[in-house]
């Protein structure tokens, strides 16, 4: 059984401990890690998104962040980053390779395979630039079925548009996008 740290409206953890299905039933606030992967090409920047798998209780068979999950009672938001991009996609990164660019909020309700699932998040993000060859890739096939990448605008254009193709989140494309700059200008 997954368990999540409850958190306040900053995203720290209130001293409460929630279990995943309860927290998604009743919407009960927690914290998520989400890796970017991104690299340059041909002068334009390009993310890796994964297709999510068909049985995921959330969004199955759509465009969404490089590597996300849950952050496990107990954790932080790095040490849950790391693990998820060892787990889905086969990456070992080093908590260096992992540049913080900020936080955002989830919440939503909908259904999914016939039951409501209530999320209220904080999403802490992390960017990943080192180079990823996709077809040596270890994906967690029970959570990703394929990976490819994509222009970065384009996605941000399009994701509030074709959510039967995506469910990126636009927030987090921002914090992304803001991060892009404000490293630009250094």
């Amino acid at each position: 059984m997954e368990l999540f740290d409850v958190i306040d409206s900053k995203g720290n953890p209130a001293g409460q401990i929630v279990s995943r299905e309860k927290a998604h039933a009743e919407g009960i606030p927690h914290r998520t890690a989400h890796i970017w992967i991104i690299r340059k090409k041909e002068g334009r920047v390009q993310i890796l998104l994964q297709k999510r798998s068909q049985n995921k209780d959330s969004f199955p068979g759509k465009f969404d962040t490089s590597s996300a999950g849950h952050i496990q009672a107990g954790d932080e938001p790095l040490e849950s980053a790391l693990r998820e991009l060892k787990e889905e996609l086969g990456i070992s990164a080093t908590p260096e390779q992992l540049h913080f660019a900020g936080t955002f909020p989830i919440s939503f309700a909908k259904e999914f395979h016939g039951k409501m699932f209530r999320d209220e998040e904080i999403a802490f993000v992390y960017i990943y630039w080192e180079p990823v060859n996709t077809a040596e890739l270890v994906l967690q096939t029970e959570e990703v079925e394929e990976v490819q990448w994509f222009d970065l605008e384009e996605v941000y254009e399009q994701c509030g548009k074709h959510r039967e193709i995506f469910c990126v989140p636009a927030l987090g494309l921002g914090v992304v996008r803001r991060y892009l700059k404000s490293i630009e200008k250094n």
